[in-house]
């Protein structure tokens, strides 16, 4: 693949940076503009919303017709990077988890009516969405084929559903879910996916669970189910196809995710790197110490292989590849070194770094989720593993 962005996305992303700096940056210091879960109020990020769209920079991802910007995945993730410089960037421009991954699949399998009546009020941010397919033990996680227990019945024209769901992102304030049931025993097509509104009956939240770190917009909620009714044509994509429209959803998503962290694992080094250029100790700048240059240089250079990492399953992607070994790569590696920025960039600020005078302790406690969501590391690791003992030598091809 050419590395060099083309003249459109360059110029997206350049603007993205400038956005970012002029109008969202100076907000993170405000206390008064946060909410009590450590986001950004409402009311502020639709003040934010509104300039972003006014400068069209909303919504990327999204075809041209339906009020984005039409940007490949290559293009995506240069943007998305840039976005997340800022802690609340992604959700400002649209393209934030979970909306982010439910407007790509949305996009690429629902029907046209289902686009005017789900995917279009996420698109123009009217309404906030959500994802729910993680269960509570001994239901569903990283083996929702096998292990999912939430049903979803035939009743007539309806499918009703009866299950529990837990840490599903945004559901607080969710207005649109995709939900993924169980509607047999095929050990393949054995789930389906499903659109609902919040205003149906027959389900609610339990309780929002609270998290080590910052949380999204709408917490991570626990929901029951004990009758929702869904009419059938709310139904996404064909019975049993529920598996399939997981993998297209979260095949991105945990690519974009990659994007965002990376964005997030630079704006802690250049944190750190401004503090050691100007911190003295013993006689000269932090920055001339030896043993700081090695820190910073590696964290450098892991970013460096996230970024081609990163990038090279966009391209994949926008080929037209699944991208399953490079997306599982990029999402282990991308992990691994946003925890790798925050550390070391509140070792070398030290006290500073790890008080709430910096952004860092924030960025730490929400790089710990990284390398679980979407699928632990371990999970992705098993997935190299396989693709390498089927392959062999042929697992490194370069492609023709």
């Amino acid at each position: 693949m050419n590395f060099a962005l083309s003249p459109e996305i360059e110029e997206y992303r350049r603007r993205i940076r400038d956005f970012v700096s002029r109008h969202i940056i100076p907000v993170e210091n405000q206390p008064e503009a946060r909410d009590a879960h450590e986001n950004l109020k409402i009311e502020e990020l639709d003040r934010l919303r509104k300039i972003a769209r006014a400068e069209g920079l909303w919504a990327l991802q999204m075809p041209k017709d339906r009020g984005g910007q039409g940007l490949p995945i290559v293009g995506m993730a240069a943007c998305y990077e840039e976005m997340n410089r800022s802690l609340f960037g992604p959700a400002v421009f649209n393209a934030a988890p979970p909306d982010d991954g439910n407007m790509i699949l949305l996009n690429k399998v629902a029907t046209e009516q289902q686009k005017q009546k789900w995917l279009q009020p996420i698109i123009d941010g009217k309404v906030w969405s959500a994802f729910a397919m993680t269960e509570p033990a001994p239901g569903s996680g990283s083996d929702p084929a096998g292990m999912m227990k939430t049903t979803a019945t035939r009743q007539g024209d309806n499918w009703v559903i009866h299950g529990r769901k837990w840490f599903i992102t945004g559901a607080e304030i969710a207005s649109h879910f995709i939900l993924v049931a169980r509607t047999s025993d095929d050990p393949r097509r054995g789930l389906s996916a499903f659109l609902f509104h919040r205003d149906q009956p027959g389900w609610r939240i339990d309780r929002r669970i609270g998290i080590m770190g910052p949380e999204e917009h709408g917490g991570h909620c626990e929901i029951v189910f004990d009758g929702l009714e869904i009419p059938d044509e709310d139904r996404l994509m064909e019975v049993g196809d529920g598996l399939k429209a997981t993998q297209i959803r979260l095949g991105v998503a945990r690519l974009t995710h990659c994007m965002r962290w990376l964005g997030l694992a630079r704006r802690a080094m250049e944190t750190a790197s401004g503090y050691v250029q100007e911190r003295k100790a013993f006689g000269s700048t932090l920055a001339d110490h030896e043993g700081v240059q090695w820190m910073v240089g590696e964290v450098a250079k892991d970013i460096q292989i996230g970024r081609l990492l990163t990038m090279h399953a966009a391209w994949m992607l926008d080929q037209g590849d699944f991208a399953r070994k490079e997306v599982s790569m990029a999402k282990i590696h991308v992990a691994d070194t946003l925890n790798k920025a925050a550390d070391t960039a509140i070792q070398l600020m030290g006290a500073q770094g790890y008080s709430k005078d910096s952004i860092l302790e924030w960025i730490y406690r929400y790089a710990r989720q990284a390398k679980l969501v979407d699928g632990a590391s371990e999970v992705h690791k098993m997935v190299l593993a396989r693709q390498f003992m089927s392959n062999s030598a042929d697992f490194w091809h370069w492609g023709v």
